[in-house]
Parts: C-alpha cells; sequence; structure tokens
C-alpha cells in the first residue's frame, strides 16, 4: 500500500481477470500457449551440443510420431524476427521431418537467452547415453550462462543462506557431478576434433585426453602423427609429461615422438610391421627400430636381381 498525492492511502488492485482468474482458466491460459507450429519457422538452437543421431531409437520414434503424432510438445521460444527457436525437442523435431509431417506440436515459452541454454541443457542431461564431447560443450554452455546470471536474485539461483553459491558448485549440485569433474569435462572442449572424437568412440581415455587439452591446436596434431605412427595413443603418465613440457615451452614434435615411442608398463613390444608375413620374414640379428632399412635394402637387391635376369633374357 502507498500513499496518493494527498496523502491517502493509495490501494492497489489486481486486474479483474487475474484477480477471478480460476485454476482450470489458469490451464486453458497455458494451453493456449501450445500450438502447432510449421517446421519450416522453427530454427535450431545455435552451438546445440546434443547429436540427433540415427539410430533404431530414432526409429521407434519416427514410426510413433507417424501413427499417434507428438505426445509431449517440444519447447521453443519466439525469436525477435517472429520465427522459433527450438529449445527441447530436436529428436522430436527430425522425427516429424522423417515422418513427412510439416508441423511441430510446441509450447512456446517467453526464455532469455541464457534461461534457454540451461533449459535445453537440462532437458537433454535426460538422455541415458550421452557422449562426453556433449556433456563437455553441454556443461560449459551452462556454465557461461549462470555465470552471466550471478547477482540476479531469482529462485533459480539463490541459495537457501541469501547468498550465491559458485556457479560451478551449483552447477555440480544439480547434475550429480564433482566440480572437478565438471572442469575436467569442460577442458576436453579445447581439444581438436579428431582427438575429441576418439574420446567419444573410446580409442582414448578421458583422463589423458584432459591433460593433452592443455597442448595448443598445432602440438595436437602433431601428436595425432606420432600416434598413428606409433598406433598407440598416450597414457595419464605420457599425457602429463606431454602437458609439463608444453607448460615449460620445451614441447616440440621431436619431444612429441619421443615420449609416444617410451614403452608402456606391461605393454609388449610392438611388431614392426602390421603384417606379419613381413615381421616373419625378418632375421632375429636385426637391431630393433632397423627393421624398416633390413626391408628396404631386401627390396633394393631383389629389385637389382629381377633387373639383371631381364637383361640376360633379351
Amino acid at each position: 500500500m502507498s500513499k496518493g498525492s494527498a496523502g491517502r492511502p493509495k490501494i492497489e488492485l489486481k486486474a479483474y481477470d487475474d484477480l477471478f482468474q480460476t485454476d482450470e482458466s489458469r490451464s486453458e491460459e497455458k494451453l493456449s500457449k501450445i500450438r502447432d507450429i510449421p517446421l519450416s519457422e522453427i530454427d535450431e538452437f545455435p552451438d546445440h551440443p546434443f547429436q540427433v543421431k540415427m539410430d533404431e531409437d530414432m526409429e521407434q520414434l519416427v514410426d510413433s510420431v507417424r501413427r499417434n503424432g507428438v505426445m509431449t510438445p517440444a519447447t521453443v521460444r519466439r525469436k525477435d524476427d517472429g520465427r522459433y527457436e527450438m529449445v527441447s525437442g530436436h529428436r522430436r523435431k527430425k522425427a516429424c521431418e522423417l515422418a513427412g509431417l510439416d508441423t511441430l506440436r510446441c509450447e512456446v515459452k517467453e526464455l532469455t537467452r541464457d534461461e534457454a541454454v540451461i533449459v535445453m541443457v537440462e532437458s537433454n542431461l535426460q538422455r541415458t547415453e550421452i557422449l562426453p564431447s556433449e556433456k563437455a560443450f553441454a556443461y560449459k554452455m551452462r556454465l557461461e550462462a549462470m555465470k552471466r546470471q550471478a547477482g540476479r536474485p531469482t529462485k533459480e539461483n539463490a541459495s537457501p543462506m541469501g547468498t550465491h553459491l559458485r556457479s560451478d558448485a551449483e552447477l555440480a549440485e544439480k547434475v550429480g557431478e564433482s566440480r572437478n569433474q565438471i572442469q575436467r569435462y569442460i577442458r576436453l572442449t579445447y581439444l581438436v576434433p579428431e582427438i575429441l572424437q576418439m574420446v567419444d568412440e573410446k580409442r582414448m581415455a578421458f583422463r589423458p585426453a584432459v591433460e593433452l587439452s592443455y597442448l595448443t591446436d598445432e602440438q595436437q596434431y602433431a601428436l595425432l602423427e606420432a600416434m598413428e605412427y606409433q598406433d598407440a595413443t598416450p597414457s595419464l603418465a605420457q599425457a602429463i609429461k606431454l602437458k609439463k613440457f608444453q607448460q615449460n615451452g620445451k614441447l616440440n614434435a621431436g619431444v612429441i615422438q619421443s615420449i609416444m615411442e617410451e614403452v608402456k608398463p606391461n605393454q609388449r613390444e610392438k611388431p614392426a610391421f602390421r603384417d606379419e608375413r613381413i615381421n616373419r620374414l625378418i632375421p632375429k640379428f636385426v637391431p630393433k627400430g632397423q627393421e624398416s632399412d633390413f626391408v628396404v635394402k631386401a627390396l633394393e637387391h631383389y629389385t637389382r636381381y629381377l633387373n639383371r635376369n631381364r637383361s640376360q633374357e633379351r
């Protein structure tokens, strides 16, 4: 209550419709924001970190959408240009496209960019299978959004004691991961795509990949060449050593190759060639590391032998 110009109390009244609005009418108002929106008017979420996979689950979803339509509305927000932006429901949108539908049933929400990021990440983290790269970029996007929201007390980010949690601590509490683990995932976003794909495909362990994320792009690509040559990925100890050389400004292609050539504990001695037929023909007296030279010399000798035979036949 406040005072008017004459000093009399001024009574603030709610709008008539708000005052007499029932739960039923409120539900109807919410339903009015659910509508069928043409797929052509829905844009993808910028830098969406989650992949829409064409797997068996998608085939089942397409079949369900074709028979029953979309049971749970997707979530979109209205853009300034009048179009819509997908927040939650990328798989449902793709299923509609594959099922030959032109529209998607959506709930239109009024969300800021940061609010949309948080909703998008929360909804997608419910998936049963999430790739390390998906978690990495999702955690990074959400943490950045939460940091931008810091200082604006809301029910969403206020702590019970009236103070704000650190953004990473709050995120850790929400997703059930430790703060350190969240930061490790975010480090993966600094990997070059080829190495990050190796982590997703489980061809490289998670912790060594975190250490490698401190290398520059150029150093990571030099490491890729060394890995291909050695047909191996770095152990955690090797990854830590690479990181230390990088921090000391001493990491170059030669050092990378030298570290990757180190024999790991319990590692079997690698054959010189992938083709076992070649390895069987190399004498045991040939020193380790000189197998290629021996094979090249043997081939040169054999080539000269063939040339002599051809010349004698003429």
